[in-house]
């Protein structure tokens, strides 16, 4: 699965990168569910959306009831009615410079500042730390806004609420992830990624990036708080 992911990269290297506007974007290295995060719709191409990491489907009776996931499994993704619609219709690019993984530790080899639970966090990405994008799909929910109890005050607008929310795409790990986890996130070839957000149905694309050009390492586990965000999640944990 892709539970947290990384975007560090200055904004004016994303905005070639993806010709698309990066203003405004603020540098993460430790993105998790729930965040309104940068992405690329295929309706908008040169514009970057935050949209909430886990989906809401248009058809969900209550948002706050919905399971939002955040991951769907590229083998059933035309199937599950959660996401077919949006695979048809609301694809997009989840720009990242990395995302992590756990893997179990043994029980003799817990380090203190390692393993968290049993569970050391590694961080993979590109050997240069290139930025990559991600295959996404998204989805708009609108309907009315949560009830506060406080009647009917207002100034009589429009009181529709609306959601736009996305998922990352998961697939079979390359060789480098297969030793942290059995699943990984769908990383697209960048002269693929027009393709994903415009053909009919480009299946083809969800297989496992080759993993020759990527890294995978340890990390501290202060990443698994995902209030902690800043530059050293993303530094190589001490032996």
């Amino acid at each position: 699965m892709c539970g947290r992911y990384s975007l560090f990269t200055p904004t004016d290297e994303l905005a070639e990168r993806f010709g698309a506007d990066f203003d405004g974007v603020e540098p993460t290295y430790n993105a998790a569910p729930g965040r309104e995060l940068p992405v690329i719709r295929d309706e908008t191409p040169e514009t970057v959306d935050h949209l909430a990491w886990g989906l809401v489907p248009a058809w969900a009776d209550d948002p706050e009831e919905s399971p939002a996931p955040i991951n769907a499994r590229s083998e059933t993704v035309t199937e599950k009615p959660t996401f077919r619609e949006a695979y048809q219709r609301r694809r997009c690019l989840v720009p990242a410079d990395g995302f992590y993984e756990w893997t179990e530790t043994p029980p003799d080899d817990r380090p203190d500042d390692r393993a968290t639970a049993g569970k050391t966090p590694y961080r993979v990405a590109f050997e240069d730390d290139r930025p990559f994008a991600l295959a996404g799909v998204w989805e708009t929910w609108e309907g009315e806004p949560a009830q506060t109890g406080l009647g009917d005050f207002g100034d009589g607008g429009d009181r529709t609420r609306r959601i736009d929310s996305f998922t990352v795409l998961t697939t079979e790990p390359n060789d480098l992830v297969a030793d942290l986890h059995d699943r990984m996130a769908v990383v697209l070839p960048p002269d693929e990624e027009e393709r994903w957000l415009t053909a009919d149905d480009p299946r083809d694309l969800l297989e496992p990036y080759p993993a020759a050009e990527m890294r995978a390492y340890p990390v501290s586990p202060r990443v698994n708080d995902p209030g902690n965000d800043d530059p050293s999640l993303i530094e190589p944990a001490a032996d």
